[in-house]
């Protein structure tokens, strides 16, 4: 089965349940199966498991569909959402009813719930029993409800050849007869995955070792309607930064938070969520070009990977360096409104641009690239922090006179002439320059910190920068 079904055309599929956000393990897993369906030509498809009715929300759908689209992880065709095709589970059901492969379970809840609590006392892992395995339906009460079991082989063992855990071996005495439909003939949620895959060509099953118990039992189904098996490769989960599986105590979780809260860029965490698992050589940054030529899922690791805030915002930093200046400052724009509580417009937005270039080489997210622009739009006077107002004292309003009277004079706004203008006022007062730039940056922007002080200048402009500086002077 393995190597003919690998040469064939690779389909791959994500099927999240729309019962919250897109988790950032979850965009792990789509991530692998989006780059494993590209990098063989095959076909990467997206089923929304939507089963759960009570959970299942059009809120998380359209997250979920969102987040997809920002990871720039496009499926193909259509996503399909598996409640629609509950009667196509099923009928699936009723084949294998119908073949001997399955059977009618007619065990009422007190029945199963004494079994577990006998099962329980005894110390003894609890499963059904398989009471109606071999009882005929005439033993029933008549119109009593029922459920339809699988009936799984007791005899011998289940073997995976797994892409990613190897070999694994399952005595097929531990399964039980899983529930197929519910009493009210609703599938459950094992028969549903199986008949999906199946129905939709999946060849390759690339999901979290979580999972992988549940493979075994789901084959009982596949081998019971003579279908092929998929390829499995179940990936090691990602655990904190303390060994625990990632939750919601280690930080953000949904994919949402990372571009909406924490300002990261996407392709920054992608890059990272592709490492984490699996590696080049020692290649840290790598585009999805690369990615898509060089993945494959036999170099993803056994062991669960940590998840590394720092290690995530550094690569963000560099994505950021790299990044369009134009791009940066659409993106940085509503942050930037969100913080002065007014709009900026076209020509706001045209001035982050021009900002980004002097911004860019020391933020690490887009809140940082946000902040360290407010002072383009604050209205004067300033209001300064402690560090600015600390730098403004005792002699420093003479010096910030020179300053103005120096720029005022300046034949033309361009750095050359402004440095030129600066450094005489320095040598002058026999300063250095940083003594006369550190009180000048804090007339100018209200900080003590910001780009560097002759790109403040143009930015700002003559009119703008030279009534900053007289607020200040002496």
């Amino acid at each position: 089965m393995g190597a003919s079904q690998e040469n064939s055309g690779v389909v791959t599929r994500f099927a999240p349940s729309p019962t919250g956000f897109l988790h950032i393990g979850g965009a792990r897993t789509a991530l692998f199966n989006w780059l494993y369906a590209r990098h063989h030509g095959g076909t990467f498809l997206l089923r929304i498991e939507d089963t759960d009715r009570a959970r299942s929300t059009d809120e998380a759908i359209a997250a979920i569909l969102d987040g997809m689209r920002w990871l720039d992880l496009d499926w193909d065709g259509d996503e399909v959402y598996q409640f629609a095709r509950a009667a196509r589970h099923a009928e699936v059901a009723n084949a294998m009813l119908e073949s001997g492969h399955a059977y009618r379970c007619y065990a009422t809840p007190e029945e199963l719930s004494a079994l577990r609590e006998e099962q329980r006392a005894a110390k003894q892992p609890m499963r059904y029993d398989g009471r109606w395995r071999d009882r005929s339906a005439a033993d029933a009460p008549a119109g009593a409800p029922f459920v339809i079991r699988l009936k799984a082989p007791r005899e011998g063992e289940t073997v995976i050849e797994d892409k990613v855990q190897g070999r694994v071996v399952v005595q097929n005495a531990e399964l039980d007869d899983m529930v197929l439909l519910r009493s009210d003939g609703t599938p459950t949620y094992m028969l549903a995955v199986v008949v999906d895959d199946h129905d939709m060509g999946v060849t390759h099953v690339i999901r979290g070792d979580d999972h992988l118990n549940n493979a075994f039992r789901q084959l009982g189904i596949i081998r019971a309607m003579n279908w092929d098996a998929p390829i499995y490769a179940h990936i090691p989960l990602i655990h904190g930064a303390d060994g625990a599986k990632l939750s919601k105590r280690h930080g953000a979780l949904g994919v949402d938070a990372y571009r909406d809260e924490m300002g990261l860029l996407s392709e920054a965490v992608s890059n990272y969520l592709l490492r984490l698992g699996w590696g080049h050589g020692d290649d840290e940054i790598i585009s999805r070009a690369q990615a898509v030529e060089w993945f494959d899922i036999d170099a993803v690791g056994k062991s669960p990977s940590r998840f590394d805030l720092k290690k995530l915002e550094n690569l963000n930093g560099h994505y950021i360096r790299e990044a369009d200046d134009a791009r940066l400052a659409a993106a940085v724009r509503p942050r930037v409104e969100a913080l002065i509580g007014f709009a900026i417009g076209h020509e706001g937005e045209t001035l982050l641009a021009q900002a980004m270039a002097s911004m860019k080489p020391r933020a690490k997210n887009l809140n940082e690239l946000a902040e360290g622009a407010l002072f383009l739009f604050e209205k004067r006077p300033l209001n300064l922090d402690e560090k600015a107002a600390t730098l403004l004292e005792g002699e420093a309003k003479a010096l910030l006179k020179g300053v103005s009277d120096a720029l005022a004079g300046a034949a033309e706004w361009s750095v050359p002439t402004l440095e030129e203008a600066v450094r005489q006022v320095a040598e002058d007062a026999g300063l250095g320059l940083g003594k006369i730039a550190q009180p000048l940056r804090a007339a100018l922007t209200g900080r003590s910190t910001s780009p560097g002080i002759f790109d403040v200048l143009m930015l700002l402009g003559r009119n703008e920068s030279l009534a900053r500086i007289a607020d200040r002077a002496a």
